[in-house]
């Protein structure tokens, strides 16, 4: 027994020296032959098991439940209401875009609206906040938003229902009030929108500009009080459909609840601030005036705050040396996977964000990722959206501006307990959630198309 083993041993030896001395022979007499033969269909192979793995692997946002396209909010009598439809410039914007792929031709006299557009604000800011088992802190950051956008931006709009809110009394620039209007264009880049419409051969009405705020709270299935304490929160500050409740069924993930909500933002500016209140809500205005300065001829820009002028900082010092090697090894990563304009961004993860809405269009409908790596895809997808005219001052093209151009804004940040981040598995997982999602926007398995 023991010499037959030996045998079917040192055949299986000479056979595999055998192969590796074709091999060698092969590939320096005829390494064309070679590399059409083997290299070339196990490369193929191996692209084509990636692309099909990718297919099993890669994740795929679920269609909204009905409740999920309603709100609550709370009344002037201070009851709570019953669900209200939610706004949802998507659900337009999609219908428009399936028309023109069903009628790329259109008989004169039938306007379709081009896809790029989408419909005109009707507040000015808008507030995205997802939250997920935040009872104990998401009142304190909600404080910090009513206070800071109450101060500058007041609660004038029309509600959802067609009805005038109450106006509050907006404090003037330079009075030296805290709310010193921080959203004043410093500098004249936005194109005048036809936020009213006007018929054909009609010349424009001027335009209303866009006032007050929305705050929409996107409750990702949590399990303890926190639509409760929300919805406290908005009837004793007076909050009446300012302050928005929007409940998911199913838990989606952080990404799944921020785009969830800028689907359904009605502001001029869309900013996603987390609920734990770490980054300084105050800083707002730096997002706008950053926007502002990088936006292009189409409305155009996002804005991101950054911590990384924070590095060195007590606040970082006092961290783990494990997160801190995890936060670097990161950022490598990052830098390798990413493309040119995303891998220079210093910090990708703060999360207090902000777009123009003419980037929106842009942006939320190609979203895939619903966990904690889902603010790198929305900064790829702006360094890829289509091109834009350049416009000179007397409003004529100049040139092309390829992607959606980003500023990275310092912005105050402290670090505040009770994360939901378990450290070493979610830096696990968002490791290999980048290269899932790199390969799947390289490979053709994620594409800017409607679904």
């Amino acid at each position: 027994m023991a010499a037959d083993t030996s045998n079917t041993t040192e055949r299986l030896v000479a056979a595999a020296t055998q192969l590796i001395s074709l091999l060698f022979t092969t590939a320096r007499e005829q390494p064309i032959r070679l590399f059409f033969l083997f290299v070339f269909p196990l490369a193929l192979f191996g692209i084509i098991s990636i692309y099909l793995l990718l297919h099993l692997l890669a994740p795929k946002p679920r269609p909204p439940y009905p409740s999920e396209k309603t709100y609550l909010t709370t009344l002037p009598s201070g009851a709570i209401s019953p669900p209200r439809p939610l706004p949802c410039w998507y659900d337009r914007w999609h219908a428009e875009g399936c028309l023109k792929e069903q009628y790329p031709t259109v008989p004169d006299g039938f306007d379709v609206p081009d896809q790029a557009n989408i419909e005109p604000a009707e507040v000015e800011v808008s507030v995205v906040v997802p939250a997920y088992n935040e009872q104990d802190r998401i009142e304190v950051a909600l404080e910090e938003m009513v206070e800071y956008l109450d101060a500058n931006f007041g609660r004038g709009q029309e509600g959802g229902f067609g009805r005038l809110l109450p106006t509050l009394e907006r404090p003037k620039p330079g009075v030296g009030t805290p709310g010193s209007r921080p959203s004043t264009p410093h500098r004249l880049v936005f194109k005048c929108e036809n936020a009213l419409g006007g018929g054909r051969g009609q010349s424009p009405p001027r335009e209303r500009p866009p006032r007050g705020y929305e705050i929409i709270v996107v409750d990702d299935g949590s399990e303890d009080r926190t639509v409760e304490v929300v919805l406290e929160f908005g009837r004793r500050r007076g909050l009446h459909d300012v302050l928005r409740v929007v409940s998911l069924e199913k838990n989606r993930g952080k990404g799944g609840s921020v785009t969830h909500g800028l689907r359904h933002v009605r502001g001029k500016y869309a900013v996603f601030a987390d609920a734990d209140g770490a980054s300084r809500f105050s800083d707002l205005g730096r997002l706008i005036e950053g926007c502002e300065d990088v936006v292009d001829g189409s409305n155009r820009g996002v804005a991101i705050g950054s911590r990384a002028h924070l590095v060195g900082s007590e606040a970082v010092v006092k961290r783990s040396a494990i997160r801190n090697f995890l936060m670097r090894s990161f950022h490598f990563v990052l830098m390798i996977l990413t493309p040119p304009a995303t891998s220079r961004i210093r910090d990708t993860q703060c999360g207090f964000k902000l777009f123009s809405r003419a980037a929106l269009p842009h942006i939320v409908p190609y979203m895939h990722a619903e966990g904690w790596i889902f603010d790198i895809e929305m900064l790829m997808l702006a360094e890829s959206a289509p091109a834009t005219p350049v416009l000179a001052s007397d409003g004529s093209v100049i040139g092309t501006s390829y992607g959606i151009k980003v500023a990275e804004v310092p912005v105050g940040w402290e670090e505040v307990g009770g994360s939901k981040m378990s450290l070493v598995k979610d830096s696990v997982r968002m490791a290999v959630g980048l290269a899932v999602l790199r390969a799947s926007w390289m490979l053709g398995v994620y594409r800017r198309r409607l679904t």
